[in-house]
Formats: structure tokens, C-alpha cells, sequence
């Protein structure tokens, strides 16, 4: 036991002294040492980053030449890729066709609505024509009637003073 906390408190004293290293050589680091950390990150980042997109471009080209290095591999994905056209073709083709007739019921439906109402309108004029001449017809006579019956006062008059 008494080895084991010795060696606990050995590597406690080495991380320790290793902290304390590093922050020492931090220190001690001159402006050209920054300078240079960061010179070579600029010429890094960009190095990996490239090597990084080949390695990925290889391993796409090897995956596509193994699916279609033989002849039914490429005819096969060639089906898929037909069937995946066929069917967004149909979709589309099936969401006008959809519209169209969503665009031609509406259309059915306000025609229906302005005849509806023009016959409605159409009617109501009528009525008022109608009525309107009736009035007329009635007041007309009713006038006419005045007329005769104060023609008819007005002889008699005329023929008693006479």
C-alpha cells in the first residue's frame, strides 16, 4: 500500500512539474516564435483541408467505379434513376392536373354566383318596370278621369249661367 500512494504522489509531483514546464517554455516564447506558430498554421489548415477533400474524392470515385464497372451495376442504377424521374414526372403531373381543376371549380363556382345574381338583378328590374308602369297607367287614367269630371262640372255650369 504504502508503494502505491508513493507512486499516486510521484506522478501528482510529475503532471505538476510538467505544468509548470510548459508554462515556463510559454513564458520564455519571443514575438518571432508567435509569429512563426502562426505562419505555419496558415500554411497547414489549408495543406490538411486539401489532402482531407482528396482522400473524399477518392474514395467517391472508387465508390462509383465499383458500381459501374459492370454492365448490369450501371443498367440497374440507370432503372433506378428512371423510375425516380418517372415518378417525380407523375407527381408534378398529378399536382397540376390537381390545380387545374381546383383553378376551373372556382372559376365554375363565381360564374354560377355572377349569373345567379344578374338574374336576380334582372328580375327586381322587372318588378320595379312593372309596377312602375302600372303606376303610371293608374295615375294617367286617374288624371284623364279629373280632367272629364271637371270638364263635365264646368259645362254644367257654363249651362246654368247661360
Amino acid at each position: 500500500m504504502a508503494t502505491t500512494q508513493s507512486t499516486t504522489t510521484q506522478t501528482a509531483r510529475t503532471a505538476g512539474a510538467k505544468k509548470a514546464a510548459a508554462t515556463r517554455a510559454d513564458n520564455a516564447r519571443t514575438p518571432v516564435d508567435y509569429a512563426t506558430e502562426y505562419a505555419e498554421k496558415a500554411v497547414l489548415i489549408p495543406l490538411g483541408a486539401s489532402l482531407v477533400a482528396r482522400d473524399r474524392v477518392i474514395e467517391t470515385v472508387g465508390d462509383l467505379s465499383d458500381l459501374y464497372t459492370d454492365r448490369t451495376k450501371a443498367e440497374k442504377e440507370l432503372r433506378k434513376f428512371e423510375r425516380r424521374g418517372r415518378t417525380a414526372r407523375n407527381r408534378f403531373e398529378r399536382e397540376v392536373r390537381k390545380n387545374r381543376t381546383k383553378v376551373e371549380r372556382t372559376l365554375r363556382t363565381r360564374r354560377n354566383r355572377v349569373e345567379r345574381d344578374i338574374k336576380a338583378f334582372r328580375r327586381d328590374l322587372d318588378k320595379q318596370a312593372t309596377s312602375t308602369r302600372k303606376n303610371v297607367v293608374s295615375q294617367a287614367e286617374l288624371a284623364s278621369a279629373r280632367v272629364e269630371n271637371l270638364v263635365a262640372e264646368l259645362s254644367k255650369r257654363v249651362q246654368s249661367v247661360a
